[in-house]
């Protein structure tokens, strides 16, 4: 079977099939809608998400092809400079690091993107600095991080040629046009602003500017693209879950747009994402929302502690970490801090991953909180 070739020119679609996308424009808005109505009502949805944000980062990347589980990524991330005493591993173990590496640089560019969208609208020059955080000592790093590709590139098995590709995308010399057209349709006044993302995440994908990471990169736009546009209030969006259990019919759905020109078949495959997604954002977003609030009272009544609260919202902004980091850096009296979690230890909130040993500090998991971001109860069964 020939590969497919990039739709040269046929970006942004002349028509589409509105009748069809109609009955699911409504519902997707709706289901933003709602979800934004929670994130206001959570105080300080940053910190009290952040777990959510880790996994969005972990299923985006095991769409590429890591294995990472985000209580892997977040011991990993707690162990810090301990962590290099094991930096010597192979086969498995080396895979696992790097896979690990990849999903802490998403969140790392999802953070630095928010940042520099103060000051930079959702442009190109973004997502090249965006590019370049997310390739950041990683596997690609010598791909040109940051900078388009010059040379051709296509998709397909591992092992593939061009030949043999499933899809070759815009060639290399013409995607500085490609791309002006893009960044133009980005910024334009559309009929839905939802509809508009589906175009902008597919067109992203066919271009495939970089040598690498595009994939990630065209997830990571579609909270920006949120935020930026005044649909959420923080870009605490997370759609990698739906695309992850629906890969198939995701790559199917953006292949069928140059193959075929069926653009709204991909609008509405776009749109039922963001509604069922939108759905189960709001349910994980409450369920963590209700855990705070029931672990608030309880952290109150357990500590007696004018810093009980603080721990809390310390343990929900790292819901995996060292014992020594907590006491060093959670800005508690050092005997109140070793008193707190001596304390919530022994009632059962915190769990224990890894003992001290010397020097090292103990590794501590909030389990409640970690199993709630991944929907499963694996932390809480198993320590």
């Amino acid at each position: 079977m020939s590969p497919v070739d990039y739709h040269r020119g046929g970006f942004p679609p002349l028509a589409l099939d509105w009748p069809r996308l109609i009955p699911l424009i409504g519902p997707a808005n709706a289901a933003i809608a709602r979800y934004e109505g929670v994130l206001h009502g959570i105080p300080n949805a940053d910190v009290l998400l952040s777990p959510l944000t880790a996994q969005e980062a972990v299923l985006s990347s095991r769409i590429e092809g890591t294995q990472a589980t985000l209580g892997e990524v977040l011991v990993f991330e707690a162990q810090g400079e301990d962590k290099d005493e094991n930096a010597s591993e192979k086969g498995d173990g080396r895979e696992k690091r790097a896979d690990i590496h990849e999903v802490l640089n998403y969140r790392a560019a999802l953070r630095e993107a928010t940042i520099r969208l103060a000051e930079l609208p959702l442009s190109q020059r973004l997502l090249k600095d965006t590019h370049r955080v997310l390739m950041r000592g990683v596997r690609g790093r010598h791909k040109s991080p940051g900078e388009y590709r010059r040379v051709p590139n296509w998709i397909g098995p591992p092992d593939s040629t061009i030949e043999t590709a499933r899809f070759i995308p815009c060639a290399a010399q013409d995607l500085p046009q490609a791309l002006a057209t893009w960044e133009q349709y980005l910024n334009d006044e559309t009929p839905d602003r939802l509809v508009q993302l589906a175009l902008i995440h597919a067109e992203f994908e066919a271009l495939h500017p970089f040598l690498d990471g595009n994939g990630r990169l065209g997830r990571l736009i579609v909270p920006l693209f949120l935020f930026e546009k005044g649909l959420l209030s923080s870009p605490n969006f997370y759609i990698s879950e739906y695309l992850e259990h629906n890969r198939d019919s995701y790559y199917e759905h953006l292949l069928a747009v140059s193959r075929d020109g069926d653009w709204s078949g991909w609008v509405v495959f776009f749109l039922q994402a963001l509604i069922a997604q939108g759905k189960a954002n709001q349910d994980r977003a409450l369920q963590i929302l209700a855990l705070y609030n029931r672990r608030k009272d309880w952290i109150i009544e357990q500590t007696h502690s004018q810093y009980a609260v603080r721990a809390l919202d310390w343990f929900f902004s790292r819901p995996i970490f060292k014992a020594s980091d907590f006491i060093t850096a959670a800005d508690i009296p050092r005997t109140t801090a070793n008193r707190i979690l001596r304390e919530v230890r022994n009632a059962g909130l915190l769990a224990e991953l890894q003992p001290a040993s010397g020097r090292r500090a103990a590794v501590l998991v909030f389990p409640e909180l970690v199993d709630t971001a991944e929907g499963n109860r694996e932390f809480a069964a198993h320590v």
